[in-house]
């Protein structure tokens, strides 16, 4: 049985917080959402939204603010380095929604976070506060008390049954209360523009996703109509910066290899130095959670985005994690059984996405082995391949009861 009166405190208004935030208060829970930006914001550009993601979001009462500003791709063109054309073309659109049920769609992260926090307003009991300079947090045998420093002189104390970290890979949760270890540098670095749509017109198709190898490096575009824009992310390798943007150059520059690809090059040129850059970084812990402390997303698990199901993994934790926390007798015990569910999966997902970037940046003649595994699945042996991924349902069911403001 579902018990209302817990009151949770959530570090952190992206995507994994806002989205465990509507969850729990669907289930009549008090929510605190603790964020020390001004305002939500997504840094990044777009994201991609997989079957698995989308059914927990419908299910939150989604749907409709999701259409409204998503597109959904009719496929995914797989071109090897310097082809003329797609090796193959991998069937979305129609095709995911009538093997998965629902939509895989693409949209710009900020649209997503911008749903999720007028969903949440919609919610009287849920608190969205900002500007949360620093936040302490003390256990003791009534539950934990929670000290947030607004700033300005200001702040705000209450005792709550549950403290999650939603609060990215760098999580003071983690890494403070939890005493975890700190993100681990990959290597790599995701260099990542809006442009014109127009721009790229007669070099990738706009009513698809278009994945690019290199050697050493890949970009994946898709478009984002209802901004005029297509999104492109590069990855590429740059060792020396160990997770610091400022030791990064302001665009890539992978010299001649890369410009002799006609499309690499129209999408260097259409971006010129309108580059943002993200060293990619991983968190690898089993420390989730300790006493009534836990963590979801990036904060637990943060992964390469080869598999682009960072996002998705924390909309699936918070699904997961929320009727936990309103029907176990102690938040412990709900953190021990969210992670003894998740912990596989997660791994298996983010095992997949280091599989996918070694594979992606193969150089001739491996590229070679690459491209024939890809064509003799066809256009839709990816289906086969993912419906574990895919396929999956963490829904949490509607139990909606909780008081709402007036729309």
């Amino acid at each position: 049985m579902a018990t209302g009166g817990r009151t949770v405190f959530i570090a952190g208004a992206g995507i994994a917080g806002l989205t465990l935030a509507l969850a729990l208060a669907k289930f009549g829970t008090t929510v605190v959402v603790l964020e020390r930006g001004k305002a939500i914001q997504e840094l990044g550009a777009g994201l991609q939204i997989s079957p698995n993601a989308r059914r927990i979001l419908n299910q939150l009462g989604l749907d409709k603010a999701i259409t409204a500003r998503s597109f959904e791709p009719e496929g995914i063109d797989v071109y090897p380095f310097r082809a003329a054309g797609p090796l193959v073309s991998l069937e979305l659109g129609a095709a995911a929604r009538q093997h998965f049920g629902v939509p895989y769609a693409v949209m710009h992260r900020a649209d997503l976070a911008d749903a999720l926090a007028r969903a949440c307003r919609r919610f009287a009991n849920i608190d969205l506060v900002f500007g949360v300079q620093h936040f302490d947090v003390a256990s003791h045998a009534r539950g934990l008390s929670i000290l947030a420093d607004e700033g300005a002189g200001k702040s705000r104390n209450g005792r709550a049954f549950a403290f999650v970290g939603a609060d990215g890979i760098n999580s003071p949760t983690r890494t403070g209360i939890l005493d975890g270890p700190a993100a681990k540098p990959s290597g790599m670095v995701a260099w990542r523009a809006l442009v014109e749509s127009a721009s790229l017109e007669g070099v990738i198709s706009l009513d698809r996703t278009s994945l690019l190898f290199g050697p050493g490096y890949h970009a994946v575009c898709y478009p984002l109509p209802h901004r005029g824009r297509v999104n492109i992310v590069l990855i590429t390798s740059d060792k020396a910066a160990q997770g610091k943007s400022d030791a990064l150059n302001r665009a890539p520059n992978l010299g001649a290899s890369l410009r002799s690809d006609r499309r690499f090059a129209t999408l260097l040129a259409s971006a010129a130095d309108n580059w943002g850059v993200w060293p990619l970084g991983t968190v690898e812990t089993d420390t989730w959670h300790e006493g009534s402390v836990g963590l979801i997303g990036d904060a637990a698990h943060a992964m390469l985005p080869f598999q682009a199901q960072g996002a998705a993994m924390a909309i699936e934790d918070a699904a997961i994690l929320a009727p936990l926390l309103m029907t176990e007798p102690t938040a412990g015990a709900a953190f021990g059984r969210y992670y003894n569910l998740r912990r596989k999966r997660v791994a298996r997902v983010a095992a997949l996405s280091v599989s996918n970037g070694r594979a992606f940046h193969l150089a001739w003649p491996l590229s070679l082995a690459r491209d024939t595994i890809l064509g003799l699945q066809g256009s839709t042996g990816h289906f086969r391949r993912l419906d574990w991924l895919y396929g999956y349902d963490a829904a949490p069911e509607a139990e909606i009861g909780a008081p709402t403001r007036p729309s």
